[in-house]
């Protein structure tokens, strides 16, 4: 029997609001709690099917490394140096801007010799990487069509030129959590040398919740700020971030869903146990003098980038799910030689000490390697300099990227680009795909990490891409 103050029309109406109220509730709890999400924000989850791999370290060459002068050997390039583009590779190259069919060819300033015993080619300007190529799979055949160094940064990281859609390190920490309990699950490290700024949609989060966002760790002190500050003691700071934590609570019951503020609120915390760890991990005179000179640390052409290779050594060894290190200034439109002798020298040695160490540690099997950047460059020359002053543009319609470790099947390419280097003719290949099959590595199915966001399923590869599953 109603109560006499509830008629037929209160009880509807109340019923509705209700069934709202539960409905409501109901979106915002899977926002919350898709694949995880709920759990500790550094828990490590189970992916979707086993998998050996533990962490990624994506070593990004910011500008365009020329894939015609590292990786993908081009002779008939030698052949016809100074010619125009012959007509029928004209035809085939994609109508997209800076393609630079218009303008002459220009044959590499660097020769190629086969390493290993896959005899795979590679450039004279890795010659320590060269000693390794047994352990990488070279993908020559990956293509795109955004010419421009920003929305290009944002695709081969994000999967969108836009630089509206979570990172894949975050997806990825989304997706696994993380073993480092006292260090971020996702850390970014740039060494920026010349050309356009880092791009911020690469390591961020997207509509994902904040606290999947990557960590940018300082170019010379690792971490700004992670030492307690003179005459603070543990017990000080403890009951100061007690203090702030409960008044952030207090804020944070009056809103609805904030990932930024809960994010915050998880950041001192994070940022507590980092004062009392990370100065440790970040501290890499600790390392034997070997080591040290293997990377490189003590020349100065390579002493930046062989930091950041050493210290995601060390950050894989404390669990850290995603490491990517920006290494920029390969925008050569001019002066190409000059440019990818610098930039070689201060890369190749680290990069090739960072895969010796890892597999000599047993790491390798268990941490995925990438190499690579937003594109690669074309087969002509830019304008109208001559000798070592030339230069190339921008190549999204074909360039080459390399894997290793993490269950990856080395000594081995993949695709191909036509006899010049214009556009791929075997397995094109896209940044999609290449993400599908960094996902894959980990255990992850593509179609299976899901976040709902305004009231849609999205997933990483929303717009495309399988996995290359001959790469494993």
């Amino acid at each position: 029997m109603l109560h006499p103050s509830v008629n037929r029309r209160t009880l509807f109406c109340d019923s509705g609001l209700a069934l709202a109220t539960i409905a409501l509730n109901s979106l915002l709890q899977q926002d919350r709690v898709c694949c995880g999400e709920a759990l500790e924000p550094h828990a490590s989850l189970v992916p979707h099917f086993p998998s050996p791999v533990k962490s990624v370290i994506f070593l990004f060459m910011s500008g365009g490394p020329g894939h015609v002068d590292t990786w993908d050997p081009k002779p008939m390039l030698t052949r016809l140096d100074g010619e125009p583009v012959p007509a029928g590779i004209v035809a085939n190259v994609p109508n997209i801007p800076r393609s630079g069919v218009n303008s002459k060819l220009m044959a590499s300033p660097f020769s190629f010799q086969k390493y290993g015993t896959s005899g795979i080619e590679v450039s004279e300007l890795l010659p320590h990487t060269a000693r390794h190529v047994d352990d990488l799979c070279v993908i020559r055949s990956l293509n795109h069509r955004i010419p421009v160094h920003g929305p290009g940064e944002c695709v081969a990281l994000t999967g969108s030129g836009l630089g509206d859609r979570p990172s894949l390190g975050a997806w990825v920490t989304y997706g696994l959590g993380s073993q480092a309990r006292n260090l971020p699950g996702f850390v970014v490290l740039s060494s920026q040398e010349t050309g356009p700024a880092p791009q911020r949609p690469g390591w961020a989060s997207g509509f994902l919740p904040a606290r999947y966002q990557g960590t940018m760790f300082n170019d010379r002190q690792g971490l700004p700020y992670s030492e307690m500050p003179d005459l603070y003691t543990e017990r000080d700071r403890r009951q100061q971030l007690d203090f702030i934590h409960w008044m952030n609570q207090q804020h944070l019951e009056q809103q609805v869903h904030n990932s930024e503020l809960q994010a915050r609120i998880e950041s001192y915390e994070l940022g507590f146990r980092m004062q009392m760890e990370a100065p440790e991990i970040l501290d890499l005179s600790s390392e034997s003098e070997q080591t040290q000179q293997a990377y490189g640390m003590h020349e100065k052409p390579t002493a930046v980038f062989a930091r950041h290779c050493l210290l995601a050594r060390r950050l894989v060894e404390q669990g850290v799910r995603f490491i990517q290190l920006r290494n920029g200034g390969w925008d050569a439109h001019g002066s190409l030689k000059a440019n990818h002798i610098e930039r070689c020298r201060a890369t190749d040695q680290p990069v090739a000490a960072l895969l010796q160490d890892l597999k000599q540690r047993g790491l390798l099997d268990q941490t995925l390697v990438i190499w690579g950047g937003e594109f690669g460059r074309t087969p002509t020359t830019e304008g109208s300099r001559t000798g070592d002053a030339r230069g190339r543009d921008h190549s999204p319609a074909g360039y080459t990227m390399w894997l290793a470790g993490g269950g990856i099947r080395g000594g081995q390419v993949i695709g191909a680009t036509d006899e010049l280097g214009y556009v791929p003719v075997e397995r094109p290949l896209s940044p999609h795909d290449l993400h599908a099959t960094i996902l894959h590595a980990l255990g992850i199915d593509q179609h299976r990490l899901a976040y709902t966001h305004n009231n849609r399923q999205e997933i990483p590869t929303v717009l495309g891409g399988e996995v290359i599953h001959e790469a494993f």
